[in-house]
């Protein structure tokens, strides 16, 4: 008899042409530049993404209508090598208020040359969320999720104007 635990965290990668200082400044800068809008809680098109760039800080969507959406709270800020946020979403896709059925998601950034960086999330402790969980593991980790950001991320770097 074979048992299979669930994977409980979700891992994904990308390398992007920029020194690490520089990935870590635009990951946390313009957040909102690569996170999809249509990533929304809220009940209006969100005007903006805010990455609050401390520890104690947030990460949060402001409606057209200037309501807010706090949905990760930053655990642990260490440029140019580490994020740590909460992950304040229920497996319903609504805001978690019970800070004990959060996830946390981690990003670091590794310099593989001077010039090249590896950003990477693990996404873990999926199972804090509750039954339902494994619908956030799948949503994280499907083309819609993170694979998408990090995608999106990385274009910032392969535009033309210089990023």
């Amino acid at each position: 008899m074979n048992t299979h635990a669930a994977a409980t965290s979700v891992k994904q990668s990308i390398v992007v042409e920029a020194p690490i200082a520089r990935a870590f400044e635009v990951f946390v800068k313009d957040f909102g530049r690569f996170k999809p809008a249509e990533h929304n809680l809220l009940g209006v098109a969100i005007a903006e993404t805010v990455f609050e760039p401390q520890v104690g800080g947030h990460i949060y969507d402001r409606g057209i209508d200037g309501s807010l959406c706090r949905w990760a709270r930053v655990l642990a800020y260490e440029p140019p090598n580490r994020l740590l946020m909460s992950w304040d979403i229920s497996p319903r896709w609504q805001i978690e208020t019970n800070l004990g059925r959060t996830s946390e998601w981690e990003v670091r950034f590794t310099a593989e040359t001077a010039s090249r960086t590896r950003v990477e999330i693990e996404h873990r402790h999926l199972e804090r969320h509750g039954q339902g969980w494994e619908g956030v593991r799948d949503g994280v980790g499907g083309e819609e999720g993170w694979p998408l950001y990090l995608q999106r991320f990385a274009d910032l770097f392969a535009r033309p104007t210089g990023r």
